[in-house]
């Protein structure tokens, strides 16, 4: 496990705190090898620019890639994108994220492969197969590269959320749809990291996104890069950094419950992580993930009725473009008057609307008597 400082993205910042953080744990060649074709499965969530903080940022995924190469391997730069997993969609979300321009210098490739495979999961909890991008399972290895950001639906998003991305487009609302506890979701993404297993995950936390992520929240400087070689331990130290309690982090809390990601097994490399916690890191509405753990089950269940937070619809900053309508898992939303209205009693609470609203147009709502319960 490593933390380095990284004031910038500037070449030299990165270039300087990937190094270090190679040698923290030993080197890149003790994870690649020479020939490999290594998949860089950045955080590409949509259309943004790389100042947005919304994906990880073009000059730390250049960077490894220019290491990966170095040592006479071949990377693959790609993600599958919420909506629809196209040539059309992936081109204008690597020309938007700066991943066109990272190709062009570095000479890797970026994926343009949209086959699916499905892989059985046989020691998942949740689920005993799912369906992955055929273009990273064939990869020799994969290499994770997360941004920082806070969450609508997990609280937080990083090293194992990532994950989710190598399920293909449209598909990923099969699973949200299954899956409306947050439990159950968090459960699921535990199961897909015991398979996909990255060799190396880095991830971008130079400039994180909080508040209203993961999409409509603020840039944050936090000015690091933290690397592991394990999913679980990665999200343990980063939500740490920023001030979360374990408990209230779904995807930690359900990991650790399986000894994963366990602080007192963790050995960090690199900077003190007391030097670099974050006290004033806006963290999103939705916590109290951990009261509901500790309530009967009948009382969870009215809370999440009557107290969960649910997605309102900023209808003078709504473009009409129908994205959310056209993504909702459950189809709760639909188009009155030309602007999208949600049915409470069908939403499941994804906030994918939230999540993939190009225009900021949708914010989450803590009902007032959520403060009785939820902090």
């Amino acid at each position: 496990m490593s933390i380095e400082n990284c004031p910038s993205y500037s070449q030299n910042d990165v270039k300087v705190a990937l190094e270090n953080s190679f040698k923290n744990l030993g080197e890149i060649e003790k994870y690649i090898k020479k020939g490999q074709r290594v998949f860089l499965k950045a955080n590409l969530l949509k259309k943004n620019r790389p100042d947005d903080a919304v994906t990880t940022h073009p000059s730390i995924v250049e960077a490894v890639a220019n290491a990966i190469k170095a040592i006479g391997a071949i990377p693959v730069i790609g993600d599958s994108p919420a909506g629809p997993f196209s040539y059309r969609a992936l081109k204008s979300i690597y020309e938007s994220t700066g991943m066109a321009d990272v190709a062009a210098r570095t000479g890797a490739e970026l994926n343009y492969d949209t086959e699916e495979v499905e892989v059985k999961i046989p020691s998942g909890k949740i689920i005993k197969q799912a369906t992955f991008m055929k273009a990273l399972m064939e990869c020799d290895a994969i290499v994770s590269m997360p941004k920082l950001k806070t969450h609508g639906l997990t609280v937080y998003t990083g090293a194992v959320k990532n994950q989710f991305g190598a399920i293909p487009g449209l598909v990923k609302a099969g699973y949200h749809l299954s899956m409306p506890d947050v439990k159950d979701f968090s459960d699921m993404l535990i199961d897909i990291n015991t398979i996909l297993k990255p060799v190396l995950t880095i991830m971008d936390a130079v400039v994180a996104m909080e508040g209203n992520g993961p999409s409509a929240g603020r840039p944050k400087k936090v000015g690091l890069i933290i690397s592991s070689d394990d999913v679980f331990a990665l999200d343990t130290v980063a939500t740490s950094i920023i001030g979360l309690k374990h408990q209230d982090v779904p995807t930690v809390f359900m990991a650790q419950r399986r000894g994963l990601g366990r602080m007192e097994d963790i050995i960090i490399a690199g900077m003190n992580i007391e030097d670099v916690k974050i006290d004033d890191f806006d963290i999103p509405t939705l916590r109290g993930f951990s009261v509901t753990e500790k309530i009967p089950p009948f009382l969870s269940r009215y809370l999440d009725r009557h107290v969960k937070p649910y997605p309102i619809f900023h209808h003078d900053i709504c473009k009409s473009c129908g994205i959310c309508v056209s993504n909702c898992p459950p189809k709760a939303l639909k188009m009155v008057g030309n602007k999208p209205v949600v049915d409470l009693k069908t939403c499941i609470r994804c906030f994918c609307c939230q999540e993939l609203c190009p225009h900021k147009a949708v914010s989450i709502k803590k009902p007032s008597i959520a403060k009785l319960f939820y902090r």
